[in-house]
């Protein structure tokens, strides 16, 4: 496509050479480059549609993942307000097997099937205990209360358990709080 008010003036003014006042057309691309920037904008689009399409998917499978997680630790606030009960009722189980009554021997059995119907439940729901006396003192899951000199437990291992700590799968609950050996008194032999 020519200008035409180039041209005109060209034209009028014979010693004006190419000077004018007026912009150039546009020139139109050619057939060839009008393919090649289709191809590009048909890759730009693929590419698009590629990275949208992984987007996606990644955003399904963690979905995924948070639902089975919510479905995992549904319960976990019934159960963390549930081992408070725990920990009174083996208080009273070890209180009942340290009394020297006749009848205590009834209550005991009487607790203890209780304890064993509780432990299943805790189980059945994916609750497991933290083990504490006598292993390495872990901050993850124990709790120190305090340190005491022991005569055969290494500095940093666990003396007593004072309560029971808990799992709710890999999530800790509730850590066990412990008294932790500072080794041997310093001179003992």
């Amino acid at each position: 496509m020519k200008n035409t008010c180039c041209n005109q003036n060209k034209h009028s003014d014979p010693h004006h050479e190419q000077e004018s006042s007026c912009e150039a057309a546009p020139i139109a691309p050619s057939p060839v480059e009008e393919v090649d920037l289709l191809k590009n904008q048909v890759e730009q689009y693929r590419d698009q549609a590629l990275r949208t399409a992984a987007d996606l998917e990644n955003y399904r499978k963690r979905m995924t993942r948070e639902k089975e997680e919510i479905v995992r630790y549904a319960n976990s606030s019934l159960l963390e307000k549930l081992l408070p009960i725990l920990d009174n009722f083996e208080l009273g189980l070890e209180a009942a097997r340290a009394s020297a009554a006749e009848k205590a021997g009834e209550i005991v059995q009487g607790f203890a099937m209780v304890q064993r119907q509780l432990s299943d439940f805790l189980k059945e729901n994916g609750i497991h205990a933290v083990d504490a006396e006598g292993v390495a003192f872990d901050p993850t899951v124990h709790e120190a209360i305090g340190q005491e000199s022991h005569e055969s437990l290494p500095e940093g291992h666990v003396i007593k358990q004072l309560r029971r700590g808990y799992r709710l799968a890999e999530r800790l609950l509730r850590p066990a709080s412990v008294i932790v050996s500072k080794g041997k008194e310093h001179g003992q032999a």
